[in-house]
């Protein structure tokens, strides 16, 4: 698929965006597994070009406070779910297509699933995917031109900010649509600060990424929730 831009404010404005979400088993991106898993592309309107949903078989129990999260239990998952194996070759190669054609992808908090992608790929002898790029983090970017908006930031919170509808949070496919949308939000409110390419942009958020990672870590440490001398992984846009 070709890529099509055109310029606005200085900021390239893609008439197409990838956009990708895993919900999983828990928090932990080199134990916990994936339960289900969105790709899609949207147009520069929002709108769904493509979309592809998996539901996966993790092969370990979904732990209860998981599936009151996304819904998805371990019943279900055995009975409707496809093999591990599977699910993770196709999600890695429906991303390699996007970035192969130049697409970017959006991915809320990016280093969460991105990283967790990589180990499960690792785990089924899939080759991950080491350095995606480009990646557009809303999460990372809303933080660096917002950094003083008050509340917190998660995709629900951050998308009613930004006057993006998410009807069914913690679902793949909504959260992953929700965060392109936010993304193309941002694009249009920030214009005239942004890179002026994709390239840039993404080096960019690594920089960005570190710098709020040193700046939650000294705020860690003066309220007693880290040590003196341990700090919080900065690394972008995987781990």
């Amino acid at each position: 698929m070709s890529v099509a831009v055109h310029t606005v404010g200085g900021m390239e404005a893609l008439h197409v965006v990838g956009v990708f979400d895993l919900e999983t088993t828990g928090v932990d991106v080199r134990a916990d597994r994936i339960v289900t898993a969105h790709v899609g592309v949207l147009d520069a309107r929002g709108l769904v070009l493509r979309a592809r949903d998996w539901l996966a078989d993790p092969g370990v129990p979904i732990p209860d406070g998981a599936a009151a999260i996304h819904g998805v239990t371990t019943a279900r998952a055995r009975a409707e779910g496809r093999q591990a194996t599977e699910v993770v070759a196709e999600v890695v190669a429906a991303l390699r297509e996007l970035f192969d054609a130049g697409i970017p992808v959006v991915a809320y908090n990016a280093p969460y699933d991105f990283s967790l992608l990589k180990y499960e790929a690792i785990r089924h002898g899939v080759a991950p995917i080491l350095s995606p790029s480009p990646v557009i983090d809303p999460l990372v970017v809303d933080k660096a031109f917002d950094r003083y908006r008050r509340g917190k930031r998660t995709l629900e919170m951050v998308a009613a900010h930004y006057a993006v509808t998410l009807d069914a949070a913690h679902e793949a496919s909504a959260d992953a649509v929700a965060a392109g949308r936010v993304a193309q939000a941002l694009a249009t409110r920030f214009a005239p600060q942004l890179p002026p390419s994709l390239d840039e942009l993404h080096t960019s958020q690594i920089a960005w990424a570190r710098a709020q990672a040193a700046s939650l870590t000294d705020y860690f440490i003066q309220i007693g929730r880290l040590e003196a001398d341990e700090t919080l992984d900065g690394s972008w846009p995987i781990r």
